[in-house]
């Protein structure tokens, strides 16, 4: 019987390993110190942004950059229908309050033409979805609107780490663009996030807030309501080694996607999005399979030795939401979605082998 597939696995090597125990025998502390300013300065530096900040993980991430803003209760955040609950459950943590929108079919990220219709006086701030690292081409216009209007625009980047439009890296369009580190994302570090900002002001109310409130580390005079939101060097470590060959992993990714690109063409029972993989570093290999045939396209991979799983469903229509209106493409496609074998511990053959198990099925 061929070896199981499995949808995504972490992809941790032996120099990781040995980093990991280096650090574990030089008598570190564990909490976070020079190894997580380090990771922090990578972060920076990769995607073109002044200042980042670490977070226990993506959710946490959003939840800072919202706190940082000034969002709390009595405010509004539009968030796209389809996708993580992270996105609107952050909202929820800061006291806001989640207005959802419907997606653009093309991008799949929130549909920029009709946020408008999503405003009220209450609205402080959009959360832009860069899902599977895909943007639209105006989203640096929205931005500028939005500022411009006293909007914040948070963007959640959190599969968006190596994928950029107009050559600009996804996650600083906005006030702050965050990161997930969980241990299905390009890097990771098990669990873990990050913020990313140009705004100098919002980076030094981001490392208060992230620190209990406190004016400096071991300082117990506090300047605000805070959090524990600190990292560990033993996750640093990792997340280290892991941007060093960050570029290779990237290539790796817009490598796999255009192999299946190339191996599902002509299969007319699915369409794989609209992918520029000179810009985007796809996280998830996605398809969306027609005519509701997608839970049969599943069983038949599961099967076959091939694990896949299904896309986010409309959080409007989640009973944690349970929130009125019509958003029928982002319906549709939580319908359609399906990721496929996505870890870049594949090689060629077995998605050769992925393909042709979807070729047999239609």
């Amino acid at each position: 019987m061929s070896v199981f597939i499995p949808q995504m696995e972490p992809v941790i090597t032996a120099e990781d390993a040995d980093a990991v125990t280096a650090y574990m025998r030089s008598g570190a502390w564990l909490t976070e110190f020079e190894h997580t300013r380090r990771f922090e300065q990578m972060i920076a530096e990769y995607t073109g942004a002044r200042f980042c900040t670490i977070a226990p993980n993506g959710t946490l991430a959003l939840f800072l950059a919202l706190v940082a803003n000034g969002i709390g209760h009595g405010d509004e955040v539009i968030v796209p229908d389809l996708t993580m609950a992270a996105s609107a459950t952050a909202v929820v943590m800061a006291g806001a309050t989640v207005v959802f929108g419907d997606i653009d079919p093309v991008t799949l990220c929130l549909d920029l033409t009709r946020v408008d219709e999503r405003m009220t006086p209450r609205t402080r701030a959009v959360m832009f979805v860069s899902l599977n690292g895909r943007a639209p081409a105006a989203l640096s216009d929205f931005a500028r609107a939005c500022r411009a209007r006293g909007i914040a625009v948070i963007e959640d980047a959190a599969q968006s780490l190596g994928s950029f439009v107009g050559g600009k890296h996804l996650g600083t369009f906005g006030d702050c663009g965050c990161f997930s580190f969980s241990s299905q994302k390009i890097v990771t570090t098990g669990q873990g996030g990050a913020v990313v900002t140009d705004d100098e002001a919002l980076f030094q109310r981001m490392k208060r807030i992230r620190d209990f409130g406190r004016s400096a580390g071991g300082s117990d005079h506090y300047l605000s309501v805070g959090w524990n939101l600190k990292f560990t060097d033993l996750q640093a470590v990792i997340g280290v080694e892991q941007m060093r060959r960050l570029p290779r992993l990237v290539e790796g990714k817009r490598r796999m996607y255009a192999l299946y690109q190339q191996h599902l063409d002509g299969v007319s029972g699915i369409e794989l999005p609209a992918t520029d993989l000179t810009m985007v570093s796809p996280w998830f290999i996605d398809v969306l399979v027609k005519d509701r045939r997608r839970t049969a396209l599943a069983e038949h991979l599961k099967s076959e030795g091939i694990g896949s799983r299904p896309f986010y469903p409309a959080l409007h229509a989640e009973p944690a939401f349970g929130y009125d209106g019509s958003f029928p493409v982002a319906q549709l496609i939580a319908e359609q979605g399906l990721w496929l074998p996505s870890s870049l511990n594949l090689g060629e053959h077995e998605i050769e082998r992925v393909c042709a198990s979807i070729r047999r099925f239609f």
